[in-house]
């Protein structure tokens, strides 16, 4: 049986989630393997069409197709989003019908449900029959625990190709729509009101929905809106998970190209940040993700702290929940507040207008008045995460994180305050007398927990 790999880690054969690949290879000797490093290889991939077609060939003879796939920014590395956009743009979704796939992904656990999500929407998609996902911390398989749960997650894959088992899916296609947005070219205008307002775009189409959707966005200004399309930015590459900026946020690109100078000086100084683009193979196109991935070189740390944020998106959105996810999520965890999505899904076009003019209001209105909402588990969960590796695990070698942590904050452990200490210390040995755990348990807890709250209603 020939498996394929498909390597989407830019370090390529160094790449820790390919380890994982050749451990299954060590343990299942019997089957052939082929691993493709694509990420490593986009530019090469995207530009000479002979050697695209060659992996098209190889996917075409192969038993089943592995993904093998690093976590980068709360999905997969922009190169291998960029690969799956080639295989629709180059009409060659064929190839992959009916193939078996699994996806591995390495990370330390922080969204990679996003990432894996979106590589099952994409694999069923392609028609491919998903069979499951090894979604692994970095560090599993240096464990025996962790080593047993890859062998039998191969052992089921390899069984499951073997006696051609069915599979479930979970995704259906989303039909293209053919609605054209018309705006109305009148507006009432308001004032930014010294809040600098940033408009950044992929856009490449004058007269698609997202083109005319930003334009009218623009319109319910008096001041003219600086709009930057990350198309046309000079951005060499995608992240090349090099770490080099862990030590003191220097990235491998600073001073190649235009893209570490723009975040620095317009996206993060903006008060509020307009980001505009299409739904495309189930998350916005490959130069959006390359622009996540590059921003990287700021590695965890919050850096649009109080921005207000809005998303306009052509596309059926509430078809993409895990498009919602992934945004709310990371701007959660760099403190911005997302004001509103703005779709065309609606495919009314007066609705659209409305939305957009009280969203623009809103803009203005959050950011003079500094409205941030309290985080929910997105932000909460994914910041501790991050919060105890970089403390502990991962101190070395995101030295540069750890530094930005301890300024902000964020290493406030609750559990080594005193006073929690000292409180639970007295209550834990109070319960242990039975009288006192029946007076505390059946009659007062509620009540206390309710107290202070009432002491702060009371108080007003």
């Amino acid at each position: 049986m020939n498996i394929l790999v498909l390597n989407g880690s830019p370090k390529g054969k160094e790449s820790v989630t390919l380890q994982y690949v050749k451990f299954i290879e060590n343990k299942f000797p019997n089957y052939k393997y082929d691993v493709e490093n694509i990420a490593q290889r986009i530019k090469r991939i995207e530009k000479d069409e002979s050697v695209f077609n060659e992996i098209m060939n190889k996917i075409e003879s192969a038993d089943a197709v592995i993904w093998s796939l690093p976590v980068y920014v709360l999905l997969v590395p922009a190169q291998i989003k960029r690969f799956i956009e080639l295989v629709w743009e180059r009409n060659k979704t064929e190839i992959f019908k009916n193939k078996y796939t699994s996806v591995i992904t390495t990370s330390i656990h922080f969204y990679d449900n996003t990432a894996n999500n979106y590589m099952r929407a994409v694999c069923e998609d392609l028609e491919m029959k998903y069979v499951d996902y090894f979604s692994a911390h970095m560090r599993t398989i240096l464990k025996s625990k962790g080593q047993k749960k890859l062998k039998l997650f191969a052992e089921h894959f390899f069984e499951t190709i073997e006696q051609s088992k069915p599979v479930n899916k979970l995704y259906y296609k989303v039909e293209d729509s053919n609605f054209s947005y018309k705006p109305n070219k009148e507006n009432s205008k308001i004032s930014c009101k010294g809040k600098k307002i940033l408009i950044v775009t992929d856009n490449t189409k004058l007269e698609s929905n997202i083109s005319k959707i930003t334009e009218k966005f623009k319109m319910n200004f008096t001041e003219d809106i600086e709009e930057i399309n990350i198309s046309e930015m000079d951005i060499k590459g995608g992240c090349l998970g090099c770490l080099q900026c862990a030590y003191d946020n220097t990235c491998q690109y600073e001073g190649k190209d235009e893209f570490i100078d723009f975040f620095k000086t317009k996206f993060s100084k903006a008060d509020v940040i307009i980001m505009a683009g299409e739904i495309k193979d189930r998350f916005l196109s490959a130069r959006w993700k390359m622009f996540m991935d590059r921003s990287f070189f700021n590695n965890h740390t919050p850096k649009l702290i109080d921005k207000q944020v809005v998303y306009l998106i052509s596309g059926q959105l509430s078809k993409h929940q895990n498009i919602k996810e992934v945004f709310s999520a990371l701007m959660q965890i760099h403190r911005a507040n997302i004001i509103d999505f703005i779709t065309d899904e609606s495919e009314n076009s007066q609705e659209i207008d409305e939305l957009i003019t009280e969203t623009a209001k809103k803009a203005v209105s959050f950011s003079e008045q500094n409205f941030i909402r309290e985080q929910n588990f997105l932000g909460v969960g994914g910041m501790k995460i991050f919060r105890d590796d970089i403390y502990g695990p991962l101190h070395f070698p995101f030295i540069a994180d750890y530094k930005a942590y301890k300024k902000l904050g964020i290493f406030s452990f609750s559990h080594r305050k005193l006073i929690f200490k000292i409180v639970n210390g007295i209550l834990i040995s109070l319960v242990r007398i039975p009288k006192m755990r029946n007076e505390i348990y059946k009659k007062r807890m509620v009540a206390e927990i309710v107290k202070p709250y009432k002491k702060v209603i009371s108080n007003l």
